[in-house]
Formats: structure tokens, sequence, C-alpha cells
């Protein structure tokens, strides 16, 4: 035995000295393999196949084909921000110029960290708990965050498909509920209702009749029971489509995935027929470019990269995880990441051309209103007729002859003209009223669907695409929490994953009070931005600086069959680590310079009105962000301490019928065990 070996030293020291494998296995009899049922190529001895069946069935499942792989992908990474979130930003960040710094950081950022996560899923096979382990034990508490992310995106994300069930089954009905404000009875009187007379009909329906939202987020007005219900249709959807893990969501990917394509197209077709949709996108398509020089615009652009694509979220790696080792992740990345783009601005033209629509709507009807004022000024004598030219026919009055009057009007009685109250009635206004979020699915989009022909058609089609694309990314979301936990604590899986739904549903009744909407607003926006940008940098660092990218570049040739691109090389090592880096800082300092804040409806003013976060709210808001990123520095510390074994020098052994696999992957790379195995 070498004078140097553990044994040797434990003879002649008195220090505790832990023998490695190779120790061990110098000191072992030799064994008769055809006997034991170890043996991969002797004979198959009774022990042997009650081993085999035995470890078999605790295998690992995989996907039933690449196409059911790929839809899963697809419907994760391609979800409800991409009907409304791109679209809006879009619309607020200079329209065609904000698809430079989406394109850009998509390149340097988006598609390689994708790729990433994608290998980093097939090469370890386990959720994004394991995976970390394995890269950096010390930065293990990465899987963890993800998980808790996932739970805070799920517990929202869930409600907002709560609301399109809403919608969907309010649009059985015609006319459409949304369409004409409610008339109520004052004594023998009958009135339109207030609230909705100063705002509009769908504006009314979405804060009274399905949030009957509070007035700010300190009123909770108690539980609304409408939604509650809604809330538990979709966690049961949800849960009977993750219960059996890829075996049930992999068969809901199918028509979750492909159906919103579907309605897509025929709301392509549709808009591109109806009258203005050409202004929608060309408004759409005309780029501001001082927009591009904004750090802002680069600031949401990159975020939106995060969430379009599920960075960090863990749901990428769950479903890369039941790949096959030789499966071609690269292709993979760079299909899913082109749907994905393709699906934002496919739904971003039916958005603008809808809009169109809409504006030109809106816009008659200024004009409509404004030439009675004016009409009205005309028969009590504060306007002369000479003001008006002589084509001008009120009855057929069009866009073009009332700016011109407009035009006449404002410079004769320039000093008076504010106390007319005449509007410009310019389509670009109409244009650029930018509609945030829910607003433009559930205000915008709905209120241009009742001027369509058979609109509860279209208003079915649209709230059941929703549901679909928010079922797809929930799925990913779920497989984000379940798959790392039950991978690493063994945990059974369908007793699981109905635990976890039960308890999202019951913690998700915070969103299903009257003041719910506000607290959507707090996890959207907020919790989840800053704690996911973390953890993706995190990712990055952890596979590129510290396991190694050329390291990792040589395992993925081995994995694939070629060598990717060099792009990667320095995309991983440099350019995507400081881009980030870049963001994170400027995410601090916009949360320090903007105090966080919500849009509080006011009923008594039929009004949106911003408000800031009171201090409990503020309070929460910190700890909720904290709670999210706390797992990394405690796993971290209790391992740099040894207070926590991070699995070094020991051996992991799998097996797979026909042959033995061994699982290196907790072992130092000099380390003599890792030598052995690699022989």
């Amino acid at each position: 035995m070498p004078k140097n070996s553990k044994v040797t030293q434990r003879e002649h020291s008195s220090e505790h000295v832990t023998e490695s494998v190779a120790d061990l296995l110098a000191l072992e009899e030799p064994v008769d393999y055809k006997q034991s049922v170890l043996n991969v190529a002797g004979e198959a001895g009774g022990k042997q196949k009650a081993a085999e069946e035995e470890l078999d069935a605790e295998d690992r499942p995989a996907w039933n084909s690449k196409l059911q792989y790929i839809l899963a992908q697809i419907g994760f990474s391609v979800g409800l921000g991409n009907i409304w979130r791109f679209p809006y930003l879009c619309q607020k960040n200079g329209g065609g110029a904000y698809l430079v710094p989406y394109l850009v950081l998509l390149i340097i950022i988006g598609i390689p960290l994708f790729f990433l996560e994608l290998a980093v899923g097939q090469r370890i096979r386990r959720g994004s708990i394991g995976v970390w382990h394995y890269v950096c034990p010390r930065l293990g508490g990465i899987g963890f965050s993800s998980c808790i992310v996932c739970l805070f995106v799920g517990l929202y994300y869930n409600v907002i498909i709560g609301w399109s069930i809403f919608y969907f089954f309010k649009s059985f009905q015609y006319p459409l509920p949304w369409s004409e404000c409610p008339v109520v009875r004052n004594g023998s009187m009958a009135v339109v209702e207030a609230e909705c007379e100063k705002s509009s009909a769908t504006t009314y329906f979405w804060y009274r009749e399905a949030l009957d939202i509070s007035d700010s987020i300190s009123e909770s007005g108690g539980l609304n029971w409408k939604m509650t219900l809604c809330l538990l249709v979709a966690w049961s959807i949800v849960g009977m489509a993750v219960v059996k893990g890829i075996q049930s969501s992999g068969k809901v990917m199918y028509f979750s995935s492909l159906f919103p394509y579907v309605v897509l197209a025929c709301f392509l077709v549709r808009g591109l027929l109806l009258r203005g949709a050409v202004d929608g996108i060309l408004h759409m398509f005309t780029p501001k470019l001082d927009k591009m020089l904004d750090p802002q615009v680069w600031r949401e652009a990159a975020t939106q990269v995060f969430f379009a694509l599920g960075l960090g979220f863990g749901g990428v790696i769950a479903f890369s995880s039941y790949n096959k080792q030789d499966n071609n992740c690269h292709f993979d990345a760079a299909l899913v990441s082109f749907i994905n783009f393709f699906t934002s601005v496919l739904a971003t033209l039916v958005v603008f051309a809808v809009l169109g629509f809409k504006a030109n709507i809106m816009n008659e009807k200024c004009v409509v209103e404004n030439a009675e004022k004016i009409l009205g000024y005309l028969n009590t004598n504060v306007l002369s007729r000479d003001l008006i030219p002589p084509h001008v026919n009120f009855s057929h009055l069009t866009t073009k002859d009332y700016m011109e009057m407009y035009n006449v009007i404002m410079t004769v009685k320039e000093d008076q003209f504010s106390a007319l109250g005449l509007d410009p009635c310019l389509l670009e206004d109409e244009l650029d009223k930018s509609v945030q979020g829910t607003g433009l699915a559930f205000i915008a989009f709905t209120e241009a669907m009742t001027h369509f022909p058979a609109s509860p058609f279209w208003s079915v089609m649209f709230f059941l695409m929703l549901i679909n694309l928010g079922l797809g990314s929930m799925i990913g979301t779920m497989a984000g929490i379940t798959t790392p936990i039950i991978d690493t604590f063994k945990v059974p899986k369908e007793m699981f994953t109905v635990g976890c739904c039960v308890f999202a549903f019951f913690v998700g009744l915070l969103f299903v009070q009257r003041s719910g909407n506000y607290f959507v607003t707090m996890f959207d926006d907020y919790s989840a931005t800053l704690p996911l940008t973390v953890i993706v940098i995190l990712e990055n660092i952890a596979v590129a600086w510290i396991y190694g990218t050329k390291k990792f570049m040589q395992e993925l040739t081995e994995m694939l069959g070629f060598r990717p691109y060099r792009f990667y090389f320095y995309m991983w090592k440099f350019v995507s680590p400081l881009c980030m880096a870049v963001l994170t800082t400027a995410s601090v300092i916009q949360l320090g310079v903007t105090p966080p804040g919500y849009s509080a409806w006011i009923k008594e003013e039929a009004a949106e009105r911003y408000l800031y976060f009171p201090n409990w709210a503020m309070a929460l808001l910190i700890t909720l962000i904290v709670v999210a990123a706390l797992p990394i520095p405690v796993v971290f510390v209790l391992r740099h301490f040894h207070l926590l074994s991070d699995g070094s020098n020991t051996l992991s052994v799998s097996y797979k019928k026909g042959r033995m696999m061994k699982d290196i992957s907790n072992l130092e790379e000099n380390d003599e065990t890792r030598f052995i195995l690699s022989k």
C-alpha cells in the first residue's frame, strides 16, 4: 500500500481520516460477479431480476415524443404576457423602436441562458435543486429560491386564469353583459349607473361586476364569492393537469399549446378586415427612435425576456430533465425562442389591429359629440356661422371636415377657445392611450369585441385562448415546484402535487378579496422580478465561473455530439453576467427612486388614481423579496462552514436495464474516486 494512502496515514496518526472509495476497494475481497445482483452482463438470476424490476420502477419518466416536449416548453414560455404585456410595452416604449432592444437582449441574454438551462437540466436529469447542487453545492440555494419564486407567481397567475374563466362563462350572452351600462331605478325614473356613465361599460363591468374592487389595498372588503369559485375551478383544472407529472401534463399540452395559435390566426384575419386596423398596425410599427436611448426601455425589455422564456423559474430545467441525454437541446433553445418571439409579434399585430378599429370608433364618437357642441353654440349665437366652411355637412361630418372646422374656430376664438370645451379628436391620441396588463385584455379588447359581428363567439374564443395560455404556463410553474422537491426529498408525487394545489388555493384567497387586484400588482410587478434577476445571474455565474465554461462546453460536446458555437462561451462568460448585473442595479435604483405603488380604482371618481403602498404593504413586499432570495445565502453559509453536508466524496449508483450508470456528480474533479469511476 502506498505510504501516502489514507489508510497508512491512519496507522501513524491519531487524527480521524475518512477512507475514500479507492482505499475501501483495495481492502475488499474478490467478488464473484456472476452471483452478484450487480452483474449486468452475466446470468440473470432471480435476485438480479428482482433488483432490476425494483430499480426500473424508480426510473425517471420521459416524454412520449419530441413534439410533446417542445409543446410543453412552448406552453410554458408562451403565456399571458405575450398577449398583453408585450403589446403594452411596444405601445408604451416607441412601437417598432422597442423591438430593437428586445431583440438585442434576446440574443445576448435570452437565448444563451435558455440554452444553458435546457442543457444543465438534460445533462444532470434533476430539477432545479438537484441541478444547482450538482454544479456548485454552495450555491444549491438557487434551486430553493426558484421554487419559492414559482410559488409566488403561481399564486397570482392562477387568479388571472380564474378571471378568464369568469369572462368565458359570461360570454355566452347576447348582447355581451359589458356592452352597455346598467340602468337603475331612482324612484319612478330609470337612470344609467353613475359610475358606469363616468367611465365606460367595459370598465364598469371589470371593476364593479367582476372584481367589485375596493378603493385601496387597505380596504379588504371581504371575499368576492364569484372569483373565489372561479379560483377553485382554476386550481382544479391545474391539479388534474399536473397530478401525474408529465404523463398527464404532456397530453394536455397538445391542446393548450396549439389552440391559442388557431385563435390568434382567426383574430388576425378578422382584425385585418376591420375598418381602421391598418391605422393601428402602422402606429405600432412606426418607431419613436428617441425611446431606444432610454435606459428604462432596456430594463423593461430585459425583464420581459426573462418572463417570456421562463428563465430562473425552474420550469425549463424541470421539463428538460425528462429528456434523453442525446437530445439536441441547442436546436430546442433556438426553436422555442423563435416561436416565443413570433407569438409576441403575432399577438401585437392582432392587438393593434383591434385597437386601431376601436380607436377609429372612439374617434368618430368624439367627432359626433363635439359636432353637437358646435351646433349648440351656433344655435345660441356663441359662434358665428361664418366660421363653418361652406362644404361642411353636419349630417355626414367626416374627421377631416371636423379638424378643418376645429382649426378655424381655434384660430378665430383664440382667447375664448378653452371655454368652449372642444376636443381635437385625433386618432393618434386614441392609439397612444396605453392600457397595461389585465386592462388590455379585460377592458380595451373586450370593448373592441362588443363592436364585432357575432361578438359572443369572438369573446368565447378569446377567453378560452387566455385560459389555455395560462394553463400551459401554470403547468411549467408547477413543474418548477414539484419536480425539484420530489427529486430531492422523494415525496409521493400525486399526494404532494394535490397538497400543493390545495395549499395554493387557500393562500390564493388573498387575491380574491375585493382588494385582491392590488395584491396581484404587488406580486406581479415587484415580489418576483428582483429575486428572479438575482437567480438568473447566479445560475450564469455558477456554470460559467465556478463549474467552468470550458468544462461545461466539453460536456455539451460529448452530450450533443457536436461543439456549440463559440458565441455561447463569450455570452456565458462575460456578456450575459455583465448585462444582468447592470439590470439588477437599475432595478434596485428604480425601487429607490420611485416608491412602489399601484393603480387604485376610486368608485366616487370612476377613475384610476396611482397610490403608494402603505407601510404595512411595503413591509410585506420587502418580506416577500427577502424570503424568495433567503435560501441562497443560507445554504451558502451552512455549506461554507460545513454545517450542512454538500455530498462530496460520496458515490451514488443508479441502475438501468443492461447497464450500470455511475453518478459521480458530487465528487471533486481530482478525487481518486472520480478517477476510478471514469476508468
